[in-house]
């Protein structure tokens, strides 16, 4: 028998755990986190995992694999990951729509129940295994891994919790005798979940932000974060996610894509990459627009060149410090990470001494090694490119500090700073996306013409920094800057947003603007129903005007 008072819990309103933020360990030598850790890194370089496709719960092997490895040590490797055919991610695109029909019927609770349970078994039981793969597979230094693998995965997590309850409780002003309702649906399909090597957070984020809110999805990890986005997929498993809600399928970008783009059943797309290849994802759903079921959703954080801009006013240490850190933390591969900076002239000799300083005593190498700041960049492919502009800047401006290049054993490219007198400098206006800052030197009396400049040089709209001890000249580079940045950082470094604290995204050519990690990403993915019932229904036509006088 039930008593009257499980009667009572089971139908009350309930409310999810108010969202606070992880807190970020510290990894002191010989704190528990740190032997811990280490002794994770140290099993998990000599494994070498075999890596599935998801689909529907069920582990699939091809045959057909890739190869994961160390960056630091190309030569290492560390996974060998199995690529999904067109006819796996049709199988994907089933799974996905045939688990939305119970998924999407769950109360908001149940599903926030899942995604709270993730981020416990995150903070606890999977924290090492997680951030010891981003350092390993990402080439990740320990702090870089906890903010992002451990802490920002959490936080995305609960505090999406706390944003779906928000969402769900907003309901319209009721009129006499009638009873209004809003429904938050989830949308008809599935949607396409595409995520970065450079942060484990993301794929965790964009999969499960859509389920959060009654949505199936289809993942592609990128295969440079292949290892880490599979001990994500497992951290979903173990918190109880239905088979088929998440659906992991590593593989050919394109392949794919030509697959998912041309299901008549998407329903959206939820995208952190390049400029170039989501702007190509919208050519072809456009093209593609009148076979689909519904007008499919279109969510992407893209490319950046962000800056620094520095007022006469400024602190030189504060901009030196925030170069460095701003600039080369994870070696420059931050979507946020500070890519060209502008110094007054009265400043520039101090900024560019300290800044120079720092640099040389950056230690970079094996994460492993806890006292190295930075470590490799991604890959052969990153490394060629980065490369490149550091040889174009040996050219044509002037290298300042670093430059060094060697893949003999690890993907390495030193921090490099280069000087610039040409404000239109290709290297001020294309993204690198690698440990290079190039620095503009303007006259102090131009500082207006400069905010102008700054505006005009680049077609991304990220994030950006001004540093200042004068309110007026803030005031002015918050103004003239409105448009140049979705997130804007005073007297502050461009990146490290933290969810509940700074909704990351940009706008132009650097994405929709959607805020990863707030309650306006989570709208996206619900279609509202308005649901109007009327007590007492009317039962004549004519209304009181009609009577006679």
């Amino acid at each position: 028998m039930i008593r009257m008072s499980s009667i009572a819990s089971l139908s009350a309103v309930r409310r999810v755990p108010a969202a606070i933020n992880e807190p970020v360990k510290s990894y002191a030598p010989g704190s528990l986190e740190t032997v811990a850790l280490k002794a994770r890194l140290a099993s998990m370089a000599a494994e070498r995992v075999d890596i599935p496709i998801i689909i529907g719960g069920k582990e699939i092997r091809t045959g057909k694999t890739g190869t994961a490895v160390m960056p630091f040590d190309h030569g290492h490797v560390l996974a060998d990951y199995h690529m999904a055919s067109p006819e796996h991610v049709q199988q994907a695109i089933d799974a996905a729509l045939a688990a939305r029909r119970e998924w999407a019927s769950w109360p908001w609770e149940d599903r926030a129940a899942v995604i709270l349970k993730a981020a416990e078994l995150l903070a606890t039981t999977y924290n090492t295994t997680l951030n010891a793969a981003t350092m390993l597979g990402q080439a990740k230094t320990v702090y870089q891994a906890e903010i992002d693998a451990a802490c920002e995965l959490i936080d995305f997590w609960r505090f999406n919790a706390q944003y779906a309850q928000e969402i769900y409780c907003e309901q319209p002003a009721n009129g006499p005798g009638v009873w209004n309702q809003l429904e938050y649906r989830g949308l008809e399909g599935f949607i396409y979940a595409v995520s970065p090597f450079n942060f484990t957070a993301i794929g965790g984020n964009l999969s499960s932000a859509p389920a959060l809110m009654g949505n199936t999805a289809v993942w592609k990890p990128a295969s440079t974060a292949v290892l880490s986005g599979y001990y994500v997929m497992k951290i979903f498993e173990a918190a109880g996610l239905p088979p088929g809600v998440i659906n992991f399928v590593p593989g050919s970008a394109g392949a794919i894509s030509d697959v998912v783009l041309n299901s008549p059943d998407l329903a959206g797309i939820h995208f952190t990459g390049s400029t170039e290849v989501f702007q190509g994802m919208w050519k072809t759903v456009g093209e593609n627009i009148s076979r689909y079921k519904t007008y499919p959703r279109l969510v992407g954080e893209t490319g950046g060149k962000d800056f620094i801009i520095a007022h006469p006013s400024a602190d030189p240490q504060a901009v030196a410090v925030a170069i460095v850190r701003g600039g080369f933390e994870y070696q420059g591969q931050k979507c946020s990470a500070a890519s060209r900076v502008y110094i007054p002239q009265s400043l520039w000799s101090e900024v560019r001494d300290r800044t120079i300083a720092m640099m040389r005593e950056i230690k970079m190498g094996d994460p492993r090694d806890f006292r190295n700041f930075m470590s490799a960049v991604i890959d052969k492919k990153a490394f060629d490119r980065i490369s490149a502009y550091i040889g174009d800047a040996k050219q044509g401006a002037k290298i300042l500090q670093g430059g060094g290049c060697d893949a003999s054993k690890g993907y390495f490219i030193e921090p490099t700073l280069v000087e610039t007198n040409n404000p239109a400098y290709r290297l001020l206006c294309e993204e690198i996306f690698g440990p290079v800052v190039t620095a503009y030197v303007y006259p102090d009396a131009k500082w207006h013409e400069t905010l102008d400049i700054l505006d005009r040089t680049s077609p991304y709209a990220l994030t950006g920094a001004v540093f200042a001890r004068e309110r007026s000249a803030v005031r002015e580079a918050t103004s003239a800057l409105r448009n140049a940045a979705g997130n804007f950082y005073i007297n502050d470094k461009p990146t490290g947003a933290v969810v509940g604290q700074q909704p990351f995204g940009g706008a132009r050519a650097s994405g929709t603007n959607d805020k990863a990690g707030s309650k306006s990403n989570l709208t996206r993915w619900v279609s509202t129903r308005t649901i109007k019932e009327t007590f007492v229904s009317a039962t004549d036509y004519k209304y009181s005007f009609m009577a006679g006088e």
